[in-house]
């Protein structure tokens, strides 16, 4: 009960304080603008949980988690913005410049604001990642692996909008930077195998001198994790489901290992969990590591391991601003690279698609190219 409360609490109040901010508080507008308004919101506010259940619940309709997901995506950019602007008026206020013309111009100014990022952020969800291009310098590396191009793709989030289109696209991307390892960080699809598989086979074209290997994110554990591991597997992709294998080039050798997401061992599907040790079970020590691992937070048990590189996903950069502040609570790191203990780094990309709501303002997407230097 103490759940359902706050979530009805905090949904009044992402629906409230647009319209409070628009519409009621000191604006003047006409009587049937402000209850118009206040009826619309309602209205938007109890209908938005009903989509959300049939959407991304049992019955899945992609129709009612596309309603939904754009709604959220709405209401949270107006409510961020109309916070912002009452803090606006509030120091207006108290600075003497209050009334009716300040709340106006403010109320005019967040819906021009939020319309502008809403269609922005639209088309930066929609498409196609540019090239995030990082050099990782990793010491243990051999200088026959030197220059070794890895190329990470992460929270594809394959859903409600069909993007199948766009997933050939990126695999054309993928392709171009001639890769000699590509990586998906877990988090590819929303909905079942049924649903997304049409949208997830342009990845069976994509190649590598390598090696193609795959994970699996949390969201793969709200359902058939272990048939999207199978799936991989039938087009092509190494699932590393706690396990590894070797790479050579140029005499020298590269262990590459995978681990399950950290939700893996709670979703009660025998076999899985997030096991570093038996991923890197009978791996020569003295050979460089890199793991893929989608949650940075999973960079603890690597660092522990000896691991040199963890490449991750998960947090989509913060996807849209200002929630990367939100994520920053859960996770070490947002996006790019970074060094944890004396051995490890790790890269978190800020994903390839975007979840729930298809917006992305101020978090755009990559397909990250890492080129790894030895430093002989």
């Amino acid at each position: 009960m103490g759940r359902v409360l706050v979530l009805l609490t905090v949904l009044t109040l992402l629906f409230f304080l647009p319209w409070w901010v628009l519409l009621a508080s000191g604006t003047g507008w006409p009587v049937p603008v402000v209850v118009g308004g206040a009826v619309l919101c309602g209205a938007a506010e109890a209908a938005f949980p009903v989509a959300m259940v049939r959407g991304h619940g049992r019955r899945q309709s992609d129709r009612a988690a596309r309603m939904a997901d754009t709604t959220l995506g709405v209401v949270w950019v107006l409510f961020v913005w109309s916070a912002l602007g009452g803090a606006v008026r509030l120091v207006s206020a108290v600075l003497g410049a209050g009334g009716q013309t300040t709340a106006r111009g403010v109320s005019l100014t967040v819906v021009v604001v939020a319309v502008i990022l809403l269609t922005w952020g639209h088309v930066e969800a929609m498409r196609v990642p540019r090239v995030r291009r990082v050099d990782v310098t990793v010491p243990r590396l051999g200088p026959g692996l030197d220059g070794t191009r890895v190329v990470v793709l992460a929270d594809t989030h394959y859903g409600p909008i069909d993007r199948a289109r766009w997933s050939a696209r990126v695999a054309d991307v993928v392709n171009a930077l001639e890769p000699d390892i590509v990586c998906h960080a877990g988090d590819i699809a929303d909905g079942t195998i049924a649903r997304r598989r049409e949208q997830v086979a342009p990845l069976g074209t994509v190649r590598a001198r390598l090696a193609r290997v795959y994970v699996t994110g949390n969201h793969e554990y709200h359902g058939e994790a272990q048939g999207w591991l199978d799936l991989m597997a039938g087009l092509g992709w190494d699932a590393l489901h706690n396990r590894h294998l070797i790479v050579e080039r140029g005499g020298d050798r590269l262990v590459l290992a995978g681990v399950d997401d950290r939700t893996a061992a709670s979703s009660g599907l025998s076999g899985h969990s997030a096991d570093h040790d038996t991923a890197l079970a009978g791996a020569d020590p003295d050979l460089p590591v890199l793991l893929v691992a989608h949650q940075p937070k999973q960079v603890a048990q690597a660092v522990a391991s000896g691991v040199d590189l963890q490449v991750s996903g998960h947090t989509h950069g913060g996807q849209m601003w200002p929630f990367h502040y939100l994520v920053r609570l859960d996770q070490p790191v947002v996006q790019g690279l970074s060094r944890h203990g004396e051995r490890t780094q790790l890269y978190t990309s800020r994903g390839a698609g975007y979840w729930g709501p298809p917006f992305r303002i101020f978090a755009p997407s990559e397909i990250s190219l890492l080129v790894l230097r030895s430093p002989v």
